[in-house]
């Protein structure tokens, strides 16, 4: 059984003490405590409406004013929907979509830490160079034999998350003998990759929706805390997600009970950062994690 937060049940724990800071833009960030990333999607096809942003000022305005008011630490901005089957934008139309919502966010709230949510590595160098601080690639570096190079030139934290496939193909790549095993040891050879080019600051994420069924999701939410032996923070983003809409027989719209249960069950078993859609509700129920765990 995963030991409680704050306990430590053997000595190689002690051993191998999980990396809970990043280097951000001269700033020490500690995940000693669980951290929120609220999402902002700048596209027209996103599997939830109320996470879009697009083609409107007033609409990222409220969106990005309202996850800052509720406690986001991180605002992830994206320009091109991964859902299973989302349309192909070009790199172009994502730069065009991703860089003028940074310049408006940084013009705004300079204090808040952005992170571009692209597998693209020309979109995460122009991101970066117009002030994001993170990129969050959800295919760890598979679609851009450039992205890992980039990353490490930009010496930038670097969210990296399996995934098979793209997402035009992914749900068709589900077959795992033991996807546990295989998505640690995936990991485990993505990091040291990572270390050859220089990348400091890692952050992972299991990838829950891409290339997985409702079953497999579970089981490795479950399994959750198998990916502390990384030693590094863990991202989990489940909001509103198709595991949970099809569990509940509901739509994302509403899937959020759902995504707190969730989300609480993920801060228990070692989450350092909850990627989600609602900050408000995502905010209270750390709230009372850390009543439950101070």
């Amino acid at each position: 059984m995963f030991p409680l937060p704050g306990k430590s049940s053997n000595t190689e724990d002690k051993s191998f003490p999980q990396k809970i800071t990043l280097q951000i833009d001269g700033r020490l960030v500690s995940l000693d405590k669980p951290q929120l990333m609220g999402i902002v999607n700048l596209t027209p096809d996103s599997f939830f409406e109320g996470s879009r942003a697009e083609k409107s000022k007033s609409k990222l305005d409220t969106l990005v004013t309202k996850h800052i008011a509720h406690g986001a630490n991180f605002l992830d901005v994206g320009g091109y929907s991964s859902r299973p089957g989302a349309v192909e934008v070009s790199i172009q139309e994502e730069i065009d979509r991703v860089i003028p919502a940074i310049d408006w966010i940084i013009s705004n709230y300079p204090e808040i830490l952005i992170s571009v949510d692209t597998f693209r590595s020309k979109v995460a160098k122009e991101a970066i160079k117009h002030g994001a601080h993170i990129i969050n690639d959800i295919s760890a570096g598979d679609l851009d034999e450039e992205m890992i190079p980039t990353v490490a030139k930009l010496q930038v934290p670097y969210i990296a998350m399996h995934m098979r496939g793209n997402p035009q193909n992914m749900q068709k790549k589900t077959g795992y003998s033991d996807i546990l095993g295989e998505i640690l040891f995936y990991f485990s050879e993505k990091l040291e990759h990572f270390r050859k080019f220089g990348i400091k600051d890692v952050i992972i994420d299991p990838g829950f929706g891409f290339a997985k069924m409702l079953e497999q999701n579970y089981f490795l939410l479950r399994n959750l805390h198998h990916f502390k032996t990384l030693s590094l923070p863990l991202l989990v983003g489940l909001s509103r997600k198709s595991m949970i809409a099809n569990a509940l027989e509901v739509s994302a719209d509403d899937a959020l009970n759902g995504t707190t249960a969730l989300n609480m069950f993920a801060l228990c078993h070692g989450a350092n950062i909850l990627r989600v859609h609602d900050v408000k509700e995502a905010n209270e129920t750390l709230k009372l994690f850390n009543t439950l765990y101070p």
